[in-house]
C-alpha cells in the first residue's frame, strides 16, 4: 500500500516540476518548487526517514521558498525604481539629442 502512495506522490512531484518549468509566472514556479520539496518530505516520512523529512521540510520547502520570494520581491522593487529612472533618462536624452523636428526648433 505504501508503494502506491509513494508512487502517487512521485507523480504529483513530476507534475509540479513540469508546472514550474512551463509556468509563465515566477511566483507560481517558486510556490510549485516549494510544493515539490514538501511532497519529497512526505515521501521521506513514508520511507521511515523522519530526520531527512524534517530537514527537507525546513530547508527545501520552508527556507528556500522564503529566500526565493524575498529575492523576487527585491527584484520587483529594483525594477520598479529603475524603470522610473529610465523613463526620465530617455526624456532627457531625447531633448539633448535634438529629437525635436526642425519646425519645432524654428518656432522657439
Amino acid at each position: 500500500m505504501s508503494v502506491v502512495i509513494i508512487t502517487i506522490f512521485g507523480v504529483m512531484m513530476i507534475g509540479a516540476a513540469i508546472f514550474a518549468v512551463y509556468s509563465r509566472s515566477i511566483l507560481s514556479a517558486i510556490i510549485s518548487s516549494g510544493v515539490i520539496s514538501l511532497l519529497a518530505s512526505i515521501i521521506y516520512i513514508l520511507l521511515a526517514a523522519p530526520d531527512v523529512a524534517m530537514t527537507e521540510a525546513a530547508i527545501g520547502s520552508g527556507l528556500t521558498t522564503v529566500v526565493f520570494l524575498l529575492a523576487l520581491r527585491r527584484i520587483y522593487a529594483y525594477a520598479g525604481s529603475a524603470g522610473a529612472n529610465d523613463t526620465d533618462r530617455k526624456a532627457d536624452s531625447q531633448d539633448a539629442a535634438g529629437s525635436r523636428s526642425a519646425e519645432e526648433a524654428l518656432d522657439d
